[in-house]
């Protein structure tokens, strides 16, 4: 492995410092293990930290700060027209939030001891024999943005997810390519903040592959929310003029733009990290192969994170990384979790975890499903949200819970009880039999229990 003129000898070289790397090298520094991270910034966090996760979901914030001040308007209290100082928020999110958690990072990493190497690595031969020898390494390089072929243009005016967050603007009409949580956390930001949005999602419906009920409630959202959105739709050119970029959806007259984001997904980024020279083969999506202890074909080499395809979240990538740190330890350990919570951090927030009920049906496996609905709770009624709704797949023979949904605010906490149930085979009669406080939305998970016991 090539890193400048640095010569050691380490147990564990980490390639990449995001939530899996950083998680993989401190677990590894924990177990006894000397680990070096090698970053290209030379910084821990990775995207997640500083150019998606945190800083899309401070953003996220703010726009619900701005929302929940509209709907304080139906409770009798009015503040006003909001006033946006874009330096000022561009500065919270950049220092107070992004910077703080990578200033962390680093001090912990100082604390366990591992070193953060600025480079670009590749793999001279699986046994590291020149600038950094290995005894094992773990590739946590992560994904990056794919953007349509033909669409690509070079045009500062169409970003992707990582120049949007960056907060060039707020452009007066923004197109958003792609109806996924990536385009529907953002278009919600700069909703919010002023523009008019519009997004084009080439499927026939927001959040594919999401049970349709969880995804109704933020549909009907997103219609008063956003200026237009067009299913079973595509955007077959777009063109810059200078001023404007003028986009031409298909059936439809054009359109201009201030701004356009594509937001259709991520890649596996595993290109010119020299791989060839080793036993690992990605696949042609860039996706490395591994087994339930995140090792690849080559028995010195290990990945972990977005690298090793979906679901490409944070969350799964810092586990896959404490479990390939514990492998290469020595210690019994694999990644056999059945539930891998996900959160679309829109308003409402959609979460699930488990097996779906659309999943279900394509397997044409049984299944029942337990519903309740937050028009009948007493916590969403007083925080005016009886939109919400929370779900239960469960097995029809043994009333084992396989998979839960969520819908409303705050479902990206109360989801967590739900990967709890499903990752500790719990039945429907041990969530309806636990004692929920009142009144919570909480409770809305053992309500959806009980409607199976009935």
């Amino acid at each position: 492995m090539v890193m400048g003129d640095l010569v050691r000898e380490v147990d564990v070289v980490v390639v990449g410092g995001g939530p899996g790397g950083y998680s993989a090298a401190f677990r590894a520094a924990e177990l006894g293990l000397d680990a070096v991270v090698v970053d290209a910034g030379k910084r821990l966090g990775g995207v997640c930290l500083h150019e998606g996760c945190i800083p899309s979901k401070a953003l996220l914030h703010v726009a619900g700060l701005i929302s929940e001040a509209e709907r304080a308007r139906e409770l009798g209290v009015d503040f006003g027209e909001p006033r946006i100082a874009l330096e000022a928020l561009r500065t919270w999110k950049t220092e107070r939030v992004v910077g703080r958690l990578a200033r962390g990072l680093a001090a912990v990493a100082k604390g366990k001891g591992v070193d953060v190497v600025g480079g670009r690595a590749v793999f001279e031969s699986s046994r590291g024999p020149q600038k950094l020898r290995f005894a094992h390494a773990i590739v946590a390089t992560g994904s990056r943005p794919v953007m349509l072929p033909g669409l690509a243009a070079r045009s500062e005016r169409i970003m992707d997810s990582t120049a949007a967050v960056e907060l060039p603007d707020v452009p007066e009409r923004l197109l958003v390519i792609g109806g996924g949580y990536i385009g529907l956390e953002l278009g919600t930001v700069y909703a919010a903040l002023g523009s008019l949005v519009t997004v084009v999602e080439m499927m026939d419906g927001l959040l594919p592959g999401v049970d349709r009920d969880l995804v109704q409630p933020l549909a009907r959202r997103v219609e008063k929310l956003f200026a237009g959105v067009h299913l079973g739709a595509r955007v077959a050119g777009l063109v810059d003029s200078g001023a404007v970029v003028e986009a031409r959806i298909e059936g439809q007259a054009a359109q201009v733009f201030d701004r356009v984001l594509m937001a259709v997904g991520r890649r596996a980024q595993s290109d010119g990290l020299g791989l060839e020279t080793t036993r690992v083969r990605p696949d042609a999506h860039g996706v490395i192969p591994v087994d339930d202890r995140c090792r690849t074909e080559d028995p010195r080499i290990y990945a972990v994170g977005d690298v090793t395809g979906e679901p490409m979240l944070a969350h799964r990538a810092m586990r896959q990384g404490k479990v390939a740190a514990e492998a290469i330890a020595g210690r019994p350990a694999a990644f056999d979790n059945r539930a891998v919570p996900a959160v679309v951090f829109t308003d409402p927030e959609v979460a699930w975890c488990g097996l779906t009920e659309h999943e279900a049906q394509a397997a044409g496996r049984e299944v029942r499903i337990g519903k309740f609905a937050w028009a009948a709770s007493g916590r969403a009624a007083t925080l005016g949200r009886s939109d919400g709704l929370t779900k239960l797949v469960i097995d029809p023979a043994s009333g084992r819970v396989l998979g839960v949904g969520i819908v409303g605010p705050g479902a990206g906490e109360l989801i967590a009880e739900g990967a709890l149930a499903v990752e500790n085979a719990l039945l429907a009669e041990d969530v309806a039999a636990t004692i929920h406080a009142h009144p919570t939305l909480s409770e809305s998970l053992m309500e959806a229990a009980e409607s199976l016991l009935r």
